[in-house]
This record gives structure tokens, sequence and C-alpha cells, in this order.
């Protein structure tokens, strides 16, 4: 069975940067779009970048201009740089897939299991 893994969550301080990796455990037929999302503690899950097959892209308000998405179509993998943190950027990230496992197969929305971004004042 396809799985989202994700990787490179950690702490750092305010300013700081870091970079999550997502990508399938196992070869997929196609992808279509990616993107990561996040969910602070009591708060709902928000989108924070997304990704299509083509390398359109699309940014919450609040992450524009310090967050950058990308994907390697070969590794099946989907990036996230995150540069000039801030404490509220704290949350688990998620990243999401649609995709079809098989040649016959529907596409549907997969999701990692996420990881911890915290970010110290």
């Amino acid at each position: 069975q396809v799985q989202l893994v994700e990787s490179g969550g950690g702490s750092v301080q305010t300013g700081g940067s870091l970079r999550l990796s997502c990508a399938t455990s196992t070869s997929v037929f196609s992808i279509n779009r990616m993107g990561w999302y996040r969910q602070a503690p009591g708060k709902q899950r928000d989108l924070v970048a997304t990704i299509t097959g083509g390398g359109s892209t699309n940014y919450a308000d609040s992450v524009k201009g310090r967050f950058t998405i990308s994907r390697d179509n070969t590794k099946n993998t989907v990036y996230l740089q995150m540069n000039s943190l801030k404490p509220e950027d704290t949350a688990v990230y998620y990243c999401n897939a649609d995709l079809s496992a098989t040649a016959m197969g529907r596409s549907y929305a997969y999701w990692g299991k996420g990881t911890q971004v915290t970010v110290s004042s």
C-alpha cells in the first residue's frame, strides 16, 4: 500500500530555516497535485502550499515570500523550503498527494503521518 513518508521537521529559532521532504513509499502510476498542510494545537488543519504536476503553485498568505514548494517528479517527492520561520509557524506539517497507484486505479488523496516543526522565540 502506498504511503507518504515525511522528513525534515525539527526545532529552530525565529528566523531559521527548515526543509521538509515527502516521498511515496513505493512507485506509483501518476501523481497530480501535491501539497503541505499544517495543524497547530487546538486548531484546524490549514493549507500551506500546493503544487500541480505542471509546477503551478499556490501559497497561504501567511507564508508567501518565506516558503517555497517544489517537486521532483522523477523521485515522487515534494519539498517545502521554509525560511524566516516565526513562532506562529509551529505546527505538525502534513504532506498530501492526489495520486493513482496503478494505471487502472482511481486518483485518491493520500496523507502523511506528519512531522513536527517548532519555532522558538
